[in-house]
């Protein structure tokens, strides 16, 4: 399991290749929520999403710099091929052929093996794993791997640097990578912190796993927040962590995603993606408990999103 030392440790190694993104205090949503509400724009970071400090990290954290292979909705897959790019290490992607085009074009402009595959993210993992199985390929999990959640800890990290007063953490759920590296921070760094995990109804396999204690399938429905969709791996390492680390999982539908896509362009002039906005969304729809008179930090994840698909989300 990975500890707040490794965390520590991405942080150093990966200093080169993401960036410190900002904190911004929110006053409508503290004025909405009775919270003292805050948004951290790793919207902002190098490749449009949080995925590029886990990815970096699982890279240059790994002695042998032999060919690796991911799979991913679009995120992890910009991740590694911006840091396979900076270090010059020859990487393949598998995407769902549904991916947002916006994320494969730039792909494209990466010097990586790009593969469409599956109807959903599923059936591209499942190609994935043939392929570094059947190819001696490295597998980097988007997810689950120990050195991908050190990497996507270096955003706790970061909150609490600049934000040590922070006292709940809203944070979107796909495989729980994200949230189980930003918990395991945000529990050493403040155990009485609240760790908040929000998915898509639509598609939401850790909250099924969680309330049947084990890893389970549960139903794999198109979603604007793609970049959360899918089941998890057997076995995954963050079912343990989140159930360690986190105090409520919720969801939110599809139109309170959208409600918060458009909320975060006319209140903020954020252009986020779906995934980016199911922490907001939940905030603005009175969904998680007991916020008032408390440092709220909601993490906006990624604005990786086709203008098309975003123009309809907000109804322009």
């Amino acid at each position: 399991m990975p500890t707040p030392a490794d965390i520590v440790a991405a942080r150093r190694r990966i200093a080169g290749v993401a960036a410190l993104t900002p904190l911004e205090h929110s006053r409508p949503l503290s004025a909405h929520t009775g919270a003292e509400v805050y948004l951290k724009l790793e919207c902002a970071q190098v490749t449009g999403s949080f995925k590029v400090r886990g990815a970096a990290n699982a890279l240059l954290a790994d002695a042998d710099r032999s060919p690796a292979i991911a799979c991913s909705a679009g995120n992890h897959a910009l991740g590694m091929a911006h840091a396979a790019a900076l270090l010059g290490l020859e990487v393949t992607l598998v995407l769902p052929e549904g991916a947002s085009p916006a994320k494969v074009a730039a792909l494209r402009r990466y010097p990586v093996r790009l593969i469409l595959h599956g109807q959903g993210y599923d059936e591209a993992e499942a190609e994935a794993l043939r392929l570094a199985h059947a190819g001696g390929l490295r597998f980097i999990s988007p997810y689950n791997h120990p050195a991908v959640i050190a990497g996507q800890g270096t955003l706790g990290a970061e909150i609490f640097a600049q934000l040590p007063q922070a006292d709940t953490i809203v944070v979107g759920v796909g495989g729980g990578g994200l949230i189980s590296g930003v918990g395991i921070w945000a529990k050493a760094m403040s155990p009485h912190a609240r760790v908040i995990g929000v998915q898509a109804e639509r598609s939401a396999a850790m909250i099924a796993s969680l309330q049947a204690g084990q890893i389970v399938s549960a139903p794999d429905l198109p979603t604007l927040a793609d970049g959360l969709a899918g089941n998890i791996e057997p076995h995954s390492i963050t079912f343990p962590i989140v159930r360690r680390v986190v105090d409520t999982m919720l969801t939110v539908s599809e139109a309170q995603i959208a409600a918060a896509m458009r909320w975060l362009l006319d209140e903020h002039h954020l252009v986020v993606e779906g995934s980016a906005a199911v922490g907001v969304a939940a905030l603005l729809h009175g969904l998680v408990d007991g916020v008032a008179g408390r440092r709220v930090v909601a993490l906006l994840c990624g604005r990786n999103i086709a203008s098309e698909a975003f123009l309809r989300a907000v109804g322009a």
